[in-house]
């Protein structure tokens, strides 16, 4: 609800870290962002960030879909310098307010040496967090952000990004996605199993040109006998059919719970549904091949 520049102005400490300027590309509400605030915000930090006077970027978001805009930047950003997202659990005029120390926070792994080449990072409570691997796992606590499964990159210090370990999946500038020339991306839907899921869930999805879909399974991502000829008819219809698990960690193993290799989909690794979409949504703009496609989520 405030502009980004009173953001600024209300953490002095900011200006003896970095030299900041402050651009407003958008002013939405986290729930709210689209595609193409997606697209935007990505051209906008290539540009900056080819600027020899850029040493990284800061972007304040929404926490909502944070760690949604963080793994699509970590995909499309074609830099090695620093790129952090920020954001608050409790608002300006709450008591305890979170929003100032995770700015300056943000701007303190941003300004730092150690940040380079890690990917997109996420801080907030005084971690350091993967944009691959976080995920918001609370409703409301300060300490919601995490990586359920491969914990902090490191932690911000007595003013200092401390560092402990590195992303191992490529990143940013080892990726082959490259938004410049896009103006839309692929649609992709996430279909969420339950018990007494039925088939149109997934075939109401062919009505709606999707060119993709998101199967968030039980399990490690199982597909009750009942959905699966609608899957299999996807797959036929040169839709890519990608199984993911609604369970918050673990791996989806391929050829475990089905026989994906038969059957022609794809398995989303450890990524949950939401991030599998958008990693889909970017594989479409070069392939339909299962195969390649799987090639990708095993390599990011």
């Amino acid at each position: 609800k405030l502009l980004v520049d009173q953001l600024i102005d209300a953490v002095p400490q900011i200006r003896s870290v970095a030299k900041v300027s402050a651009e407003q590309l958008f002013q939405v509400s986290s729930p709210d962002i689209t595609v193409e605030n997606w697209l935007t915000l990505a051209k906008r930090i290539n540009q900056l960030l080819a600027r020899d006077d850029v040493q990284g970027v800061v972007v304040t978001h929404g926490t909502d879909t944070m760690e949604e805009t963080a793994y699509f930047l970590d995909l499309v950003v074609k830099s090695s310098k620093p790129v952090v997202l920020v954001g608050s659990m409790r608002g300006s005029k709450s008591l305890g307010a979170d929003g100032p120390a995770n700015l300056l926070n943000a701007v303190i792994v941003a300004s730092s040496a150690d940040a380079k080449a890690k990917g997109v990072l996420v801080t907030l409570n005084d971690r350091i967090l993967a944009a691959r691997d976080v995920t918001k796992t609370n409703t409301f606590t300060l300490d919601t952000f995490a990586s359920p499964d491969f914990g902090s990159l490191g932690y911000i210090q007595a003013g200092r990004a401390r560092f402990y370990r590195e992303p191992v999946r490529k990143h940013t500038i080892s990726t082959e996605f490259d938004v410049a020339t896009l103006s839309s991306l692929p649609k992709v839907s996430i279909v969420y199993s339950f018990v007494g899921v039925e088939p149109p869930s997934l075939t109401d999805t062919v009505n709606a040109k999707v060119k993709g879909v998101v199967y968030a399974g039980t399990g490690n991502g199982s597909v009750p006998k009942a959905m699966q000829p609608a899957a299999l008819g996807l797959v036929k219809a040169g839709i890519p059919f990608v199984r993911a698990a609604r369970v918050n960690g673990g791996i989806v193993e391929r050829n475990g719970e089905h026989n994906d290799d038969q059957m022609g989909f794809v398995t989303a690794d450890s990524l949950n549904p939401q991030k599998a979409r958008i990693l889909l949504m970017l594989a479409l703009t070069k392939t339909t091949d299962a195969q390649v496609i799987q090639r990708m989520f095993e390599t990011y």
